[in-house]
């Protein structure tokens, strides 16, 4: 079982949002046959197998192992992911996309950007896994409590002047074997729990 599932196609976005078979996929997590998963779930075992086999022809679920009772054959299928992430793929032309977005600065630039960056390093991985490799990847995540507007600011020339002179240091396009990396950065609010006090 992989840590995330990248989906790339509307059916099985709707699998994995349909309550039923979001609720299997999870309940398989752990190895299980449609009927210890309908008893579990006090669901009838012919509706329990119709959605497992549609998420094991879907490649959300496979088998895992055979065994026979008596005359009938059990199957268990596990979930082949922990946990899946949509891709903008599946959503054909409604997918976010930030080259349709002219304000750069605003909230709905910065979600299609980490919609992009989600569906092309879930691709790469993928990619990366088939051939048995690992992905090379960078990422940082912090927090910073800024004092004023004013000083969110300043951090944020800083941080334009720091990134701008990396990389016109370490870029190189005409390299033997250069390859382009994708570089974000990007900086929100975090939500709150309750209204700050002022």
């Amino acid at each position: 079982m992989i840590d995330i599932g990248t989906i790339d196609d509307p059916e099985s976005a709707a699998a994995v949002v349909d309550p039923l078979r979001n609720r299997l996929l999870a309940e398989l997590e752990t190895p299980s046959s449609a009927a210890g998963l309908a008893a579990r779930l006090g669901l009838p075992r012919q509706r329990v197998n119709y959605h497992l086999r549609e998420l094991e022809r879907l490649g959300l679920a496979k088998v895992t192992k055979e065994r026979k009772w008596g005359g009938l054959k059990e199957r268990l299928l596990a979930s082949t992911a922990s946990s899946y992430f949509v891709s903008s793929k599946a959503l054909g032309p409604l997918g976010a996309d930030p080259e349709r977005i002219s304000d750069r600065l605003s909230a709905s630039y910065l979600i299609a950007l980490a919609v992009r960056l989600a569906g092309e390093v879930s691709d790469l991985l993928r990619r990366a896994r088939d051939v048995g490799k690992r992905l090379p990847t960078l990422s940082m995540d912090s927090v910073i409590c800024f004092r004023s507007a004013k000083e969110r600011a300043a951090f944020t020339q800083e941080l334009t002047r720091a990134v701008t002179d990396l990389a016109a240091r370490y870029h190189d396009p005409d390299a033997d074997g250069s390859r382009p990396h994708r570089l974000v950065v990007a900086a929100h609010p975090l939500p709150t729990e309750k209204p700050q006090e002022k």
